[in-house]
């Protein structure tokens, strides 16, 4: 069993105060002179360490019992040796603050007031007047003492309890984003492709029952879609990994093409140097404004431009469909914009002027970046 001397949790801030207190009343015990024998001061010390020990590592109805205990100890040292002793009353006037028990603490805060009025009354026409005077604003200090302590106590558990409380808040809002992230994710990931697979279902249905080469075509397609959004699953689990924004024109291309919107990209000089974040964030953003094209438009055309303009690296996805009169902002351009904040970007939806929908993705590009590019 492991012996147990003094609490951890006290030691940074009671354990110096607790011996200087210790040793200063075993001293002022043992070199005042009164009708106590040396054995009876030895005794009665070891019963007050004793009471000392109990109510250190208790906080229940045996804290009670060791400090009504230590209290009458310094009774009998007050009367017996001298009313100074009564000082040392703090220690367990300390100890008492930490009671789970209003009742305890009451009743241990009356202890202390009767120990003072006790040596008064026995050392009343003894010539202790000044020691008298100078000890009452000790018992009222000792009273309030306890209750200082419960309500530094008290200040303490509700701090660590809020703490607990935040804590619990930012984990909370922390699982938001990450659940936001990944509804996110998938929406601008496998939406691209879920709506392939949607448009193949439609076109093979048409053409199962007219032609069946035209429809094998598209079923291999669907095929080949559905192999791909496996693919992207496995990445979001895994964690968002980096997308080329090369590879990611030429795949929008070949989906636009497939369902039958003609692409034109538009490429007026070699992009800048972009960072893996700067360059996936573009990448799913130029997906689901390609998405978008292909699921609200009703668009024939489509122009992808990228371009530098004013030390910024604009992407432009212009189409010749319906424009917004019909469509409602959704979570796609949402996420767009969302990203490209995280970017110190802007992301905008806007009619064209000849008609349609103009996408516009806008990264700015720092002067380092600038230079080594060029």
């Amino acid at each position: 069993m492991e012996l147990r001397i003094y609490p951890k949790e006290q030691m940074k801030h009671y354990l110096i105060i607790d011996v200087i207190s210790l040793v200063f009343l075993i001293f002022s015990v043992l070199e005042s002179e009164s009708v106590l024998g040396l054995p009876a001061r030895l005794v009665l010390l070891a019963f007050f360490l004793f009471s000392f020990y109990i109510a250190l590592w208790h906080r229940d109805g045996r804290l009670l019992l060791a400090v009504l205990g230590g209290v009458a100890i310094l009774t009998v040292f007050g009367v017996l040796l001298t009313p100074t002793i009564l000082l040392f009353g703090f220690i367990f006037a300390d100890l008492l603050g930490r009671a789970t028990s209003h009742w305890h603490r009451g009743i241990g805060i009356a202890a202390i007031g009767a120990m003072f009025l006790t040596v008064f009354f026995i050392n009343l026409n003894a010539e202790y007047s000044w020691e008298h005077f100078t000890l009452l604003p000790i018992m009222i200090l000792q009273m309030v003492f306890p209750l200082l302590i419960y309500i530094r106590e008290k200040n303490l558990q509700l701090n660590d309890e809020l703490q607990v409380v935040n804590h619990q808040l930012e984990q909370q809002n922390i699982e938001e984003q990450e659940r936001h992230r990944i509804a996110r994710d998938l929406h601008d990931t496998l939406g691209q492709t879920l709506t392939m697979i949607k448009l193949k279902s439609e076109l093979s249905a048409k053409w199962i029952d007219h032609d069946t080469e035209q429809a094998k075509k598209e079923l291999m397609d669907i095929l080949s879609s559905s192999r791909i959004a496996l693919k992207q699953v496995r990445e979001l689990v895994s964690e968002m990994k980096f997308i080329s924004l090369e590879k990611e024109v030429e795949q929008v291309r070949s989906i636009l093409s497939q369902a039958g919107v003609e692409a034109t990209i538009e490429e007026e000089e070699k992009p800048p140097l972009l960072s893996s974040v700067e360059e996936t964030m573009l990448s799913l953003s130029l997906r689901e404004a390609v998405t978008n094209v292909i699921k609200h438009s009703k668009a024939t055309h489509c122009l992808i431009r990228l371009s530098m303009v004013n030390n910024a690296y604009a992407i432009q996805v212009a189409d010749n469909g319906i424009g917004l009169q019909n469509v409602k902002s959704g979570m796609g351009m949402q996420s767009m914009k969302e990203r490209m904040q995280a970017l110190l970007g802007t992301a905008t939806v806007e009619d064209g002027e000849t008609g349609g929908t103009v996408v516009s993705l806008i990264l700015p590009i720092s002067h380092h970046e600038r230079r080594v590019n060029e």
